[in-house]
């Protein structure tokens, strides 16, 4: 299963309905203009290296180019704070926000544009464009990822019961890793067992534990009928698949149940014409696989060698 990969703001009136009064734009060297209308007040900074949430709208004029909350289903984003790239980067204006605050950030088309890049054809030379931010939290990287780990432990928790409710259910009796994926080999295999870069080729069907399908390549439904194939231990797929892929050999038929924080977590993914439910978040997965092939994978272009 691909990982999906993976910021929504609210409409400019969503954010800004209360703006405690209109304030001028403040000016950074670079051009950069940025006014807060909902100044918080707070004590935590989002300096280079936080770790922050927030919604974002992307606006040129009157038009919308970017939200937020539609690319990310309803969820707010979460990105590191970074130092600027370029003149022009939004981020130089974070370091002067505070959690909670809300800000509006114009940017010249015209410096991001720059050594001869053409400007899109919705563009014109002197145009800005306006991103309505409103910054839900601020995190230092450590704070980050204790949190996560927690709130992992504890969703560990909750799909562990409902995965063992599911094997009840079913009458299914399945091994358990100490990462907490379950897995039951219907048909073993033979050779050597999948390894960290190699590749593989997978037959499969995911679906929620109430049985529905969410994706497959042998549903036509699904529309994408070829064999799915993929670099074992790379980041390409969700993690328990890439540690349930790792005790099966070619020709293993197998059921995986992946707790959410080895899925997508707290994301939700959209839906499809075959399942316009698609994710919700949280959600452990169920995957019938088969391993069709294990490979050693492309080579990947090299610098020549020093002699």
């Amino acid at each position: 299963m691909r990982k999906i990969a993976p910021l929504m703001l609210l409409t400019a009136a969503t954010l800004f309905s209360c703006t405690g009064g209109m304030k001028e734009f403040k000016t950074l060297k670079s051009g950069v203009k940025y006014k807060i209308v909902d100044d918080k007040k707070g004590d935590k900074k989002a300096v280079v290296g936080s770790m922050i949430t927030m919604n974002i709208t992307t606006k040129l004029k009157d038009s919308v180019l970017f939200e937020s909350m539609k690319q990310n289903n309803g969820q707010p984003i979460e990105t590191p704070v970074n130092a600027p790239m370029q003149s022009g980067d939004i981020m130089e204006v974070f370091p002067e926000l505070t959690e909670g605050d809300s800000v509006i950030i114009e940017v010249p088309v015209d410096s991001l544009f720059k050594g001869g890049q053409p400007l899109p054809p919705f563009m014109k030379s002197g145009d800005n464009l306006s991103f309505y931010v409103k910054l839900i939290s601020v995190k230092s990287k450590e704070e980050f990822e204790k949190s996560k780990l927690e709130a992992s432990k504890k969703q560990l928790e909750i799909d562990d019961k409902a995965i063992n409710d599911y094997l009840t259910k079913n009458n299914l009796k399945a091994n358990k890793t100490a990462s907490g994926l379950y897995y039951i080999i219907n048909t073993p295999g033979s050779g050597p067992n999948a390894s960290a870069g190699k590749m593989i080729t997978m037959n499969y069907t995911g679906m929620l534990l109430d049985g529905t399908k969410f994706d497959s390549n042998e549903d036509p439904a699904f529309q994408h009928p070829q064999a799915f194939e993929f670099t074992l231990g790379q980041g390409m797929v969700i993690k328990g698949w890439d540690e349930g892929i790792a005790l099966m050999n070619v020709g293993t038929k197998a059921t995986l149940i992946i707790p959410s924080p080895l899925a997508y977590g707290e994301r939700s993914m959209p839906g499809s014409e075959a399942n316009p439910k698609g994710i919700p978040a949280n959600s452990p997965l169920v995957f019938n696989v088969e391993v069709k092939a294990i490979k050693d994978a492309p080579a990947e272009a090299s610098a020549p060698a020093v002699k």
